[in-house]
């Protein structure tokens, strides 16, 4: 889903700020605590990455010298294709475990976790005071109140506007409210305007639709419930969601066609002014051209119910230490190695992403980063995207739906069926 971007690593500028930074946290604490016994271990910790840029390879590279300078531990690094990665983690999990491996947050993980593969590391986070400075990532990387991982970076979604429509039919306000949203929607409209480009030829674009307005209507619990398989798609909490969403669909704010365009293929309508926003993640960025860019900005989806505390997508990387991990303790000082602010500042940007920690700055100058990093801070919680957050097959069935509902929206109850006949099979107790 997400587009890569590679940046090399190691300029001026970049050393400075990480010096800078060092300094300011401490960075001899770092090593705080190294033992004499772990510069003389001769273990040798492996850690299984699936790390395709190669800015944030180098990256890699350039922490495990670090590690093994500061600390004397040997490391072995397996580096795999990203896509075959995705197969050989559930075999290699329960065959052959490395001490430390990257994948993905929300369910993603939570099948290992559930499966017992991956290990219980709330240790490490009551030890380091990570909660406090994640924040809402927190629930990422979390399983009946315990942590399985670190959430190492996170890509972010809003409502990308162009300006000079918010200027003529919104007065510069950005929308904060459901109503205002349509009142804006409307106005293009009237002017033959579609108020959001939309591509669901790739089918995920519309869950983010579905999240959002259940995320907005009904919360964060009852929503990750339903991801879970805990909560009817048939639920009547489901009829607002539906009702709004189909507001939309009858008032003709989407594209027409949507069917037949991917997610980039629906962006010349927000670049030509056929359209006026785009519901999409921050790397839509690298399909506007950079001489553009400023006629853009980017909003937060609104408020529903005020009574609903906020929750956002935020899709999330994340470090795990698997359960058959032959060095633990060696895991763990790797990973509260990694997790500094001065590391995490460094290993977030070339993909464009966000710091999952509150106290690490962004280093490069960069709006819609900032922009991120505000919304994550007003959110109380943070889902990770349809497809991450529910069972790949539930999710397949479920995104399918979403494309047919919004294409027709008379489909809607035969829609729901079948999404409940789906999950009743899918998470059918064993």
């Amino acid at each position: 889903m997400k587009k890569r971007s590679d940046v090399p690593f190691g300029t001026a500028s970049r050393r400075t700020v990480l010096k800078t930074l060092a300094a300011g946290a401490g960075v001899a604490a770092l090593g705080g605590g190294w033992s004499a016994a772990a510069l003389a271990d001769d273990r040798t910790l492996t850690i299984n990455t699936n790390i395709s840029g190669e800015g944030q390879r180098k990256l890699m590279a350039q922490f495990i010298e670090e590690f093994t300078k500061e600390t004397g531990i040997k490391v072995q690094q397996n580096a795999m294709d990203h896509e075959g990665y995705k197969t050989a983690i559930r075999n290699f999990l329960v065959a052959n475990p490395p001490d430390v491996c990257l994948w993905f947050s929300g369910d993603r993980m939570r099948a290992f976790v559930n499966r017992g593969l991956f290990d219980d590391i709330s240790d490490l986070w009551v030890k380091e005071g990570w909660a406090d400075k994640v924040g809402a990532l927190t629930t990422t990387v979390t399983v009946d109140g315990k942590q399985y991982g670190v959430p190492t970076g996170a890509s972010f979604w809003g409502i990308w506007a162009r300006k000079d429509y918010l200027d003529k039919y919104a007065g510069g306000k950005a929308p904060a409210t459901w109503d205002e949203l349509v009142a804006f929607g409307d106005k293009m409209v009237a002017d033959g305007i579609s108020p959001f480009a939309i591509g669901t030829k790739d089918l995920w674009p519309s869950a983010a639709w579905f999240d959002y307005l259940n995320l907005r209507i009904n919360g964060y619990d009852f929503h990750m419930k339903l991801m879970a398989g805990e909560a009817s798609y048939e639920d009547p909490k489901l009829d607002a969601v539906f009702d709004k969403w189909q507001e939309l669909i009858d008032k003709k704010f989407f594209i027409p066609n949507h069917t037949s365009y991917d997610w980039q293929g629906a962006v010349p309508f927000l670049l030509q002014g056929k359209a006026g926003m785009y519901l999409m993640g921050q790397f839509l960025t690298r399909n506007i051209p950079a001489a553009d860019l400023d006629k853009y900005t980017y909003l937060q989806f609104p408020t529903i119910d005020p009574a609903v505390p906020t929750a956002e997508e935020f899709p999330v990387d994340s470090m795990h230490i698997p359960s058959g991990a032959k060095n633990k303790d060696l895991a763990r000082q790797f990973i509260e190695f990694f997790y500094q602010p001065e590391r995490l500042a460094l290993w977030v940007e070339p993909e464009g992403n966000i710091p999952t920690r509150s106290d690490v700055p962004v280093l490069k100058k960069d709006w819609l980063l900032e922009k991120g990093q505000e919304i994550l801070k007003s959110a109380k919680s943070a889902s990770q995207y349809y497809d991450r957050d529910t069972d790949p097959d539930m999710a397949q069935i479920g995104m399918n739906g979403f494309q047919q509902f919004m294409a027709d929206p008379k489909s809607r109850k035969a829609v729901q069926a079948r999404l409940e006949q789906a999950r009743k099979r899918i998470y059918k107790p064993s």
